[in-house]
């Protein structure tokens, strides 16, 4: 039989610890893709001239910045997909719009410390639809990977 001491007065459900392995593969599948689109997506716009990293570890092998790809873009699709889970449909909807505006402002700052250039073609808003397609892809694969049979 499972107890659980509950304080008087407190009507909680009990804490669920959800194990590594579960968490790896509720959120790995989605997380990977984000990775390996943001890396696709980097470097075809860098081939293409349309912005590039003056500052980025390793340039001398790499074209694109590989701690934003590998580091950055995981750490906030995690925290992400994490919050989707927290909030209803509107809740979800605000979410990806929030971040899809915040990419561009950061952008910006990027821009300002010296850690990206845009060519004179860029237009901001690119960025904007660009975040907005691709959080709501992201969200959505995690939804179809994590459906319960």
């Amino acid at each position: 039989m499972n107890t659980v001491k509950r304080s008087k007065g407190l009507n909680l459900p009990p804490w669920q610890k959800k194990s590594l392995p579960f968490l790896i593969k509720e959120y790995a599948p989605a997380v990977l893709l984000a990775i390996l689109l943001g890396t696709s997506l980097d470097l075809y716009l860098v081939g293409k001239n349309m912005y590039m990293f003056p500052i980025r570890p390793f340039p001398e092998v790499f074209s694109i910045n590989i701690a934003f790809t590998f580091v950055g873009l995981p750490t906030l699709v995690l925290v992400y997909l994490i919050k989707m889970k927290q909030v209803n449909k509107w809740g979800k909807i605000g979410i990806i719009l929030f971040l899809s505006l915040l990419m561009p402002i950061f952008e910006r700052f990027s821009e300002l410390f010296g850690l990206f250039e845009h060519s004179s073609d860029w237009k901001h808003i690119y960025s904007f639809y660009g975040y907005l397609v691709f959080f709501t892809f992201i969200y959505l694969f995690y939804q179809l990977t994590n459906k319960e049979h």
